[in-house]
């Protein structure tokens, strides 16, 4: 009984035994877990701007609402090309010595996943407009604006990032909508979330749960595909529900040449690879190829556009536009 009636001994025992407990329960396996779980080959690390926006996307409880995991399950598949894997955090270091906030998985997803993000919206334009107020660019949007982010100038300097906002949006104030250096950095961070592409010869893993999809190649299956949802999910935040786009932003679908026009290798180029359009507007980004857009998709939507909102063009086939697809990736820049 001596050894519980001295206290040395008992907080020097019951400190060595949480000690060693801590190492081989935590410690060892997360050394073993670096040492196994390597970044992909490709993956780039944060830059410093990146890396301050990190911390303001965790200052402001982006991850309360978005999360930064695809699950392996069919419905997550819009969020990236594959499931996640270890390797995609791998790289991934602490915030400071005294934060380990280093992933940001989160478990909530009222707002979309941010896993490629960075590829699916790469427009920064795009990204200041709904980072200012949401609803300018999807009026259903449920998610908090931030003002405090920008300033209002009269007479912004030669070397300010100047987002075109609607004047309904502006409340009444005059001037120009300015981003700050938060700002900035926080649509950095959000730029440099993209999924890294496996090495070549690794195999894919699969999405669990698939829905059964009717044989590809026919005109029955571009028929069953609604081209309004996919619009939706694809297009309608810079296109917006009527076509009209966002003006000084987001050109227009409505009487578009392009979409009423005859050059479906343009349309389809556009869609699969991305366009800069004009000084004007901010660069679309490659919908087509960092959705995965099958023919029969891209076939929908193209349906849909060029016939809603008073366009009135021809239908395409999904063979024409799967002949085009053929053809657009070959000529795409590697």
């Amino acid at each position: 009984m001596e050894f519980f009636n001295n206290h040395k001994k008992l907080f020097r025992t019951a400190f060595l035994f949480f000690a060693g407990l801590t190492t081989l329960v935590a410690i060892l396996p997360a050394l073993n877990n670096q040492k196994n779980n390597q970044p992909l080959p490709g993956a780039e690390p944060l830059s410093a701007d990146a890396v301050k926006g990190k911390n303001i996307y965790i200052a402001n409880g982006c991850v309360g609402c978005h999360t930064q995991q695809i699950r392996n399950v069919d419905m997550d598949k819009m969020w990236g090309a594959r499931p996640g894997i270890a390797a995609d955090y791998a790289g991934i270091h602490r915030t400071d010595f005294w934060r380990n906030t280093a992933t940001l998985m989160g478990t909530g997803r009222t707002g979309p996943d941010l896993t490629d993000v960075g590829n699916r919206q790469p427009n920064k334009d795009w990204n200041l407009v709904h980072l200012f107020n949401p609803r300018t660019v999807v009026k259903e949007s449920v998610m908090p604006a931030y003002p405090w982010l920008f300033i209002i100038k009269k007479q912004p300097a030669k070397n300010d990032v100047i987002v075109s906002v609607p004047k309904e949006y502006l409340n009444g104030e005059e001037g120009k909508v300015v981003a700050t250096n938060d700002a900035l950095y926080l649509i950095a961070y959000l730029q440099s979330l993209k999924q890294v592409k496996l090495p070549d010869g690794t195999p894919t893993p699969d999405f669990l749960y698939k829905r059964e999809q009717k044989q590809a190649g026919t005109t029955a299956t571009s028929k069953e595909l609604d081209g309004t949802a996919l619009y939706t999910a694809n297009c309608q935040s810079c296109h917006q529900p009527g076509g009209e786009g966002l003006p000084g932003a987001f050109a227009p679908l409505k009487g578009s040449a392009i979409v009423n026009g005859d050059n479906l290798e343009l349309y389809v180029g556009i869609i699969m690879n991305g366009y800069d359009a004009r000084a004007e507007f901010g660069v679309m980004p490659a919908v087509g190829t960092n959705a995965n857009l099958s023919a029969a998709e891209i076939t929908a939507i193209m349906n849909h556009e060029r016939t809603a909102w008073g366009n009135n063009a021809k239908k395409v086939t999904e063979e024409e536009v799967k002949k085009i697809m053929d053809f657009v990736k070959l000529q795409a820049p590697k």
